[in-house]
């Protein structure tokens, strides 16, 4: 067994049995072994950060790692956008990243790089392999670090001779380390003082992050909120919320920096769960650099590795708080007619989305009215992109899609950003995926001219120019076929609907291109 087949067997036996991947001459020992060893699913992407963000996407939906496979320090320096996008969102992964052979490197071939220094900010754990009988070992550390609660990014670095050399042992799976609870002085004080801030007439926003916004965490939350008339809200941006009939409506913090203020201002008390504290994307001339209003107080309930579904049944225990059942959204709306809008399109959606289905949410500017406008929609996730990085939507589709089988993703998707990694329609198509991919063709980088407004800029022709994506126009029904995925356009809301209906009656990916 050389150390390739040791790395192999190692992942399988821990549970790993996904790898996406983009090979390069140096990780040709490992992709032979993914070969002769049955058992992984490998997953082409065409672009490496089509890999990184497929795992995020993967990893979400699945809750355990899968692995990539990334050609060397330029490899994973392509990926780098979509693992700082799943770093933030707390997903697991194993990057499996080749390297030249240890005796090659001191040569400094033009593939040389500082592997690990690339690595280490997008990684909470980062080792390079020193020889084939020490692979299969790194391998279960990698795996066991990666899944530490409440997930982080594992990147162990294979140099091309410990691939290819005899003396692999394979990993002994390590156990899982427990996830560590809230402080129990943390519960009780923010019981007290949801008792006192009721008592006195003051506002409390429960913060909900990571995996407090799941479905059993948010019920319990919505508990908590009902006994004390506290008010639940969650981060702009979110790994995974469990929505729509039957779930706990929730209200995002918005990403416009006078409207979050607005948001947060009547509180005088903030409980973070899971949550890290809020701040505004960007620093703008003479705004706050947080959200939360001047003089409010903000308590710790508990920190993203804490378990969530615990801190939050001691919480509402230590409340007495009887069980509240979901608020009713109402019933689900009629697809939208006339001309397209944010509102129609998300009526549209609402209407239409089957139970159980997953939104990858890359909407940007087009999609900030989206989530009131779905709630009664029938149970479904969403996802959103977590870091910023854009290009996010597409590569966590396709791996949401292959992460929760049987269930259709439906991929709101700006324009502009949907350029950065289109690569992932053909793995889609290769992989028959059931992916929608709606593009709200504005064919301009909106949310930077709403950026310019914000920092007070003047811009003239130059400026204007490289924010507009005209001259020529872009044609995503044309640039899905050349990459095997039918597609459609739509300019009405009645076209819109027969082909959001249309493509999640049938198997496999479909893009919609709206003209908005």
């Amino acid at each position: 067994m050389n150390g390739a087949e040791s790395l192999v067997t190692t992942l399988l036996a821990s549970g790993v049995d996904t790898c996406f991947a983009n090979p390069g001459t140096s990780e040709m020992h490992f992709v032979a072994a993914l070969d002769r060893i049955p058992g992984m699913r490998c997953v082409l992407g065409l672009f490496e950060g089509v890999v990184t963000g497929a795992a995020d996407g993967y990893a979400r939906m699945s809750g355990k790692p899968a692995a990539t496979l990334l050609h060397c320090g330029p490899g994973l320096a392509n990926g780098l956008a979509n693992l700082h996008n799943a770093r933030r969102a707390a997903s697991p992964i194993v990057n499996i990243v080749g390297d030249q052979a240890t005796y090659h490197r001191p040569l400094d071939a033009p593939l040389t790089a500082d592997t690990e220094g690339w690595a280490r900010p997008v990684s909470g754990w980062v080792r390079t392999a020193t020889t084939a009988g020490t692979v299969g070992r790194d391998a279960a550390v990698a795996i066991q670090a990666a899944r530490t609660a409440p997930g982080q990014i594992a990147t162990l670095i294979l140099p091309a001779d410990t691939a290819w050399t005899e003396g692999g042992v394979v990993g002994e799976a390590l156990p899982l380390p427990a996830r560590p609870l809230a402080d129990p002085h943390a519960i009780a004080g923010a019981a007290a003082m949801l008792r006192q801030a009721r008592a006195r007439g003051e506002q409390v926003l429960v913060l909900l992050g990571t995996d407090a916004l799941l479905e059993a965490p948010l019920a319990l939350a919505h508990r908590v909120a009902a006994a004390t008339g506290a008010t639940l809200m969650a981060m702009g941006s979110n790994a995974r919320i469990a929505r729509g009939q039957g779930r706990v409506p929730i209200n995002r913090i918005p990403y416009p920096v006078d409207q979050a203020v607005k948001a947060l201002a009547p509180f005088q008390h903030v409980i973070l769960v899971g949550a890290r504290h809020p701040v505004i994307f960007f620093a703008y001339p003479g705004k706050p650099g947080s959200p939360v209003a001047p003089g409010a107080e903000v308590h710790l309930l508990s920190r993203p590795e804490h378990d969530p579904t615990d801190a939050l049944a001691r919480l509402a225990d230590e409340l007495g708080a009887p069980p509240a059942a979901a608020p009713d959204p109402g019933p689900r709306p009629e697809t939208s007619r006339g001309a397209l809008s944010p509102e129609a399109v998300a009526r549209t959606i609402a209407a239409l989305l089957p139970e159980g289905s997953v939104v990858a949410d890359e909407s940007i500017t087009y999609g900030r009215g989206f989530f009131p406008n779905t709630y009664a929609a029938a149970p479904h996730d969403w996802l959103s992109v977590m870091g910023g990085a854009i290009g996010g939507g597409p590569p966590m589709a396709t791996g949401a899609a292959i992460g929760a089988p049987g269930r259709r993703v439906v991929n709101t998707q700006a324009d502009g950003s949907a350029m950065y990694t289109l690569q992932a329609l053909w793995t889609q198509a290769r992989e028959r995926l059931d992916v929608t991919t709606v593009v709200f063709s504005n064919r301009k980088y909106q949310i930077l001219l709403g950026e310019l407004a914000n920092v007070g800029a003047n811009p003239g022709r130059t400026a204007l120019d490289m924010l507009d994506l005209g001259n020529p126009d872009l044609d995503f029904v044309a640039l899905a076929a050349g990459m095997g995925v039918e597609g459609a356009r739509a300019d009405s809301c009645e076209a819109f609907a027969d082909l959001l209906r249309g493509s999640l009656g049938r198997r496999g990916p479909f893009l919609i291109e709206l003209l908005v």
